[in-house]
């Protein structure tokens, strides 16, 4: 996207607390963000994050790097010498999407063939070990997984300490909430995976009064016994809405004035094409796409206006980075490459994973 290449968006000190935002895009995304990462542990820069925030396939590609730590957010050093070849033997020899399909051998899951991020759960939970709670997960740094509630059309978020939204109520009953759901729901695309379901009368809810401190809070119960939850993407595809203020244009008060948000957008670019056929039914799924894309374009936007009137506190990563030759072999591969959990072959995880490295590099101007 053209209005990604303006200068003004290299971090000119870049030794500063950082937020990072992993946008979705299924396993390509899961790998570009790899690459992103993997340039800032050679510049010893994994110490520095201070929050993550996830959607889709990022929030898969997080989930699965605390696991090859034993829920531990790695040093540098460790990112480069165990994670990413321990990732990429993983992600090259089995496939999610292969995992969710053996789910159905069991007919207990026949019943989530219409929300199927309750699969995706399942195998995350059984063939890929994420089998810890939300209370379990590091202190630091601070991770928000989002989704979207579809009863409100709100950012549903999932940490540590708590999940929920801000017009339904929050629980802090994490000890009872696997991670591997987050994870999925994260990721439960409409028409592809999702919705997860969660029976709201599990917990205890609570709210606060509109302008009142978090710790001024009352117990609540919840119009809705059940909540179906989308992925975060359907919201914001950038996970950029925890840290960034996209009316204002500046950063939410929970995060510092030093510190530097990163947004690694590895979202799949608007295909460039009209179906003429009257009745195909893809047709109405490119509107919605165009509809989407827009949405996402504005939050870009107003991104890179904060970047521009901010030297040195926003920098954006994209996927189609405009300082990389377009006949470069791995981005044209990267780009084009679908939104799916499939596995990859050795040389398409390096392909995806380089290119996300390059578009960091370049980014950084370092």
């Amino acid at each position: 996207m053209s209005l990604a290449s303006s200068d003004n968006q290299i971090i000119s000190n870049y030794d500063l607390p950082l937020a990072l935002a992993l946008s979705g895009g299924g396993i390509r995304a899961m790998i570009f963000h790899l690459g992103v990462l993997k340039y800032l542990a050679e510049k010893n820069r994994l110490e520095n994050i201070q929050h993550i925030s996830t959607v889709s396939g990022g929030s898969l590609i997080l989930g699965l790097i605390f696991k090859s730590n034993e829920m531990i957010w790695p040093t540098s050093k460790i990112f480069l010498t165990n994670t990413i070849p321990d990732l990429r033997g993983k992600l090259c020899s089995k496939s999610l999407m292969m995992g969710m399909i053996r789910q159905l051998k069991n007919p207990k899951n026949f019943k989530f063939l219409l929300s199927r991020s309750n699969l995706l759960a399942n195998t995350l939970y059984s063939e890929w070990g994420i089998n810890c709670k939300l209370s379990e997960i590091p202190d630091h740094p601070v991770w928000h997984i989002n989704a979207t509630t579809a009863e409100t059309g709100k950012r549903f978020r999932f940490k540590k300490v708590n999940f929920g939204e801000y017009s339904l109520g929050y629980t802090e009953e994490t000890e009872k909430f696997p991670l591997a759901q987050a994870m999925a729901v994260s990721a439960a695309f409409p028409g592809g995976i999702g919705p997860l379901v969660v029976n709201t009368t599990d917990y205890k809810w609570h709210k606060s009064s509109w302008g009142k401190r978090e710790t001024e809070k009352n117990e609540i119960v919840l119009n809705y016994t059940h909540i179906h939850l989308y992925d975060g993407g359907v919201y914001d595809n950038l996970g950029l809405e925890p840290f960034f203020d996209t009316g204002k244009q500046e950063k939410k008060e929970s995060i510092s004035s030093e510190t530097v948000l990163i947004v690694s957008d590895a979202g799949a670019p608007l295909a460039q094409n009209f179906l003429s056929k009257k009745l195909s039914p893809w047709r109405l799924k490119h509107i919605t796409d165009i509809i989407s894309d827009q949405s996402r374009a504005l939050r870009i936007r107003s991104f890179i206006n904060f970047s521009k009137n901010n030297f040195g506190q926003g920098l954006y990563i994209n996927i189609k980075e405009s300082k990389i030759p377009k006949d470069n072999k791995n981005a044209i591969f990267t780009q084009s490459f679908p939104t799916t959990l499939k596995k990859l072959a050795e040389n398409e995880f390096d392909m995806i994973l380089d290119h996300g490295y390059e578009a960091c590099k370049m980014r950084m101007g370092l």
